[in-house]
């Protein structure tokens, strides 16, 4: 059997190596808001059994949902990217705060649709359906990357060969 276990420095020449500045931004986000919706699920549940050291928010009696704290995430990662250079949106931060961000919206997406607080109630189902669709989906894309770079390189090297062909079938008529 092979041991899959890497060491941190192998992980991280990979990481580099083998995904594109775009392709790791991705992964960070992916990450960052698999595990903000995760714990961000466990976190509720807790507040809402009474367990645990967290509460509600709550300013002047109105409960401060999360997905504010999202919106002002994603705002300020939509500020870096219309004005910010290069090297900043490319930031892993930049990444993190965007995936993190994106989860806390999306886990009350249900509110935001509906304009009602059906967090806990049937409806309220459409926010963690939307969620884990969004990790499976994404996830399944950072799992499928190998396979895709291989047939990628497989259509260069099928058309760079098709060329050379052409080019070889080219050579006679342009000596004549």
């Amino acid at each position: 059997m092979t041991n899959l276990a890497s060491s941190p420095g192998a992980v991280r020449r990979a990481y580099r190596e083998e995904l594109g500045p775009g392709q790791r931004s991705a992964l960070l986000s992916w990450l960052a808001f698999t595990g903000t919706f995760s714990g961000l699920r466990a976190l509720t549940y807790s507040i809402r059994a009474g367990r645990g050291p967290f509460r509600n928010i709550s300013v002047g009696g109105e409960h401060l949902h999360h997905y504010m704290w999202g919106i002002g995430l994603v705002s300020g990662v939509g500020a870096v990217a219309v004005r910010g250079e290069e090297r900043h949106r490319r930031h892993p931060a930049v990444a993190v705060t965007y995936g993190s961000g994106l989860a806390l919206i999306v886990d009350e997406f249900a509110l935001l649709l509906d304009l009602k607080d059906v967090y806990w109630a049937r409806q309220g189902r459409v926010s963690i359906d939307l969620g884990v669709g969004g990790i499976a989906l994404a996830g399944s894309y950072f799992a499928a990357l190998p396979v895709l770079r291989r047939l990628r390189r497989e259509r260069r090297h099928r058309a760079a060969g098709a060329e050379a062909v052409t080019d070889a079938e080219d050579a006679p008529a342009r000596l004549s």
